[in-house]
């Protein structure tokens, strides 16, 4: 059966295309991607404007046309924070549904965080024992814990790396005093969320997910991508304290030549890196590891499970 899972997020609008079936591991057959920042689209009264709603549906035209193309069967289409948080996410979401025909479905943070352990779950298999899973996205960080494939504790926090930039970092490169103050409240933030996991006891693997956490992961020394998926890829807490003041040294143009960082991400670079920094280190966490599945495939995953068994038995 060939999947799309069409992922309406405040960076991009990313349609992956795969090949699944109930109990085998989904093989990505095509990847459509358009860089769309919802979160910088907002007005001063939190809504999408006529412009950006006009580009979002012109994006998921574009994305249900290449899932046509390569003949997905389904396309399973979900937002996360750009759009949950939008004042008028109602009319947006209608507008959506007129023009394209596709019902978003609008994921809360919690969901985000509970689909990616999923993911990383299935990835490391129950050997891997206690998972913290960590996921710095455009909007908002997710955290997960737990020994099964539901986590124990999910939570979400409105520190995704674009919307801190925005709202944070005004300069370029950034003044002192403005990192300051972000990283005084990045760590306050996370610092609040850390009772409800300590409860549970050490994790016996910490990973992350994401883009940020890979191209921190890169600049820090880690395998290309195109060294293959199933190469093992670790950022270490030392690393991001000794790259943290250098990309706050950076301007925006200097970060985007870095080795494995995409120029579209450049300028959220720093503020990800404040991120995984302080949660690495109000979680204890010396050392991490990359996971390459993250919550598009957490959601295709769930649609599998939740197969009827007719259905699934069709499919084998």
């Amino acid at each position: 059966m060939r999947l799309g899972v069409l992922d309406v997020g405040s960076n991009t609008v990313h349609l992956l295309v795969v090949d699944a079936h109930p109990g085998a591991r989904p093989l990505p057959a095509h990847s459509h991607k358009a860089e769309l920042r919802l979160a910088e689209l907002l007005d001063a009264d939190g809504a999408i404007g006529p412009e950006g709603v006009d580009r979002l549906v012109s994006t998921i035209n574009g994305a249900l046309q290449a899932a046509e193309d390569k003949g997905c069967e389904d396309v399973l289409p979900f937002a996360t924070s750009a759009v949950r948080e939008a004042s008028n996410a109602d009319q947006v979401l209608t507008r959506v549904r007129e023009a394209t025909g596709v019902d978003l479905a609008v994921l809360s943070g919690e969901e985000e965080a509970r689909l990616t352990f999923l993911a990383a779950r299935r990835w490391f298999g129950w050997s891997a024992g206690k998972l913290l899973v960590l996921d710095i996205g455009g909007g908002s960080l997710e955290i997960a814990y737990g020994i099964d494939e539901e986590p124990d504790a999910a939570v979400s926090l409105p520190l995704g790396a674009g919307r801190l930039t925005a709202g944070w970092l005004l300069h370029d490169p950034p003044d002192p005093a403005e990192v300051k103050v972000l990283r005084r409240h990045v760590r306050a933030s996370i610092a609040r969320t850390v009772g409800e996991f300590s409860r549970f006891g050490r994790p016996d693997h910490v990973v992350a997910t994401s883009k940020t956490f890979k191209q921190l992961a890169r600049i820090a020394g880690a395998a290309r991508s195109a060294e293959g998926l199933y190469v093992q890829r670790a950022l270490t807490r030392k690393a991001l304290e000794e790259w943290v003041p250098k990309l706050a040294a950076m301007t925006v143009d200097q970060r985007g030549r870095l080795s494995g960082v995409s120029e579209g991400r450049a300028a959220q670079l720093l503020a990800g890196a404040m991120v995984a920094e302080g949660a690495m280190d109000l979680f204890g966490v010396e050392e991490l590891e990359i996971c390459p599945w993250a919550l598009r495939e957490g959601v295709i995953l769930r649609r599998l499970d939740h197969l009827p068994t007719g259905a699934a038995a069709a499919l084998n």
